[in-house]
């Protein structure tokens, strides 16, 4: 073999090694990706009031959980008092979601913004926009063997997360 074939060869066989690697590094989970506790989020990421539905509502900070993913993009939740709305939109609104990626939940895909979130009678879960009209709705789990359930948590589960309110929780995933 000349010397200039096996340059050729070793400049393709370069390549496809660069490319594997690639597709490997992109499919892997950033090492510093990581799931937020209440007391990782404050009010330089998760603003204390929101707005929904024409009004604005307390968020409780100390029952906020998200996601930080390795390019620095963030999921946030949290829980809001919703006790100024009425009773049809409190059914439904019990917390406040901010997405900077896209999400894949139950299958559906949703956007990057703000919406309001709830978990609803027959295992259900609802994203509402800011005028309170759904935009996705799931299907949702129950997790009878946590030990200790919070308000509100998200969960790291095998590359996915899972977005807990009580024993309730909904699987979550970046879109790539």
């Amino acid at each position: 073999m000349s010397r200039a074939k096996a340059l050729v060869a070793f400049a393709v066989l370069l390549f496809l090694v660069t490319l594997q690697l690639r597709s490997a590094l992109a499919a892997a989970p950033a090492a510093n990706e990581t799931a937020l506790k209440a007391s990782d989020i404050t009010g330089k990421i998760f603003p204390d009031q929101v707005f929904f539905r024409g009004q604005v509502a307390p968020v409780q900070m100390r029952n906020t959980g998200g996601i930080r993913f390795g390019d620095d993009f963030y999921v946030l939740a949290g829980l809001v008092d919703n006790s100024g709305y009425s009773t049809s939109i409190r059914q439904k609104y019990q917390g406040y979601l901010i997405t900077e990626v896209t999400l894949e939940m139950g299958g559906q895909k949703l956007a990057p913004g703000a919406y309001g979130v709830g978990f609803i009678a027959g295992n259900r879960f609802v994203v509402m926009d800011l005028g309170a009209h759904d935009v996705v709705q799931t299907s949702s789990s129950k997790d009878s063997e946590m030990r200790r359930p919070t308000p509100l948590q998200v969960v790291s589960s095998g590359g996915k997360y899972r977005l807990y309110v009580g024993r309730d929780y909904v699987d979550v995933a970046r879109v790539q």
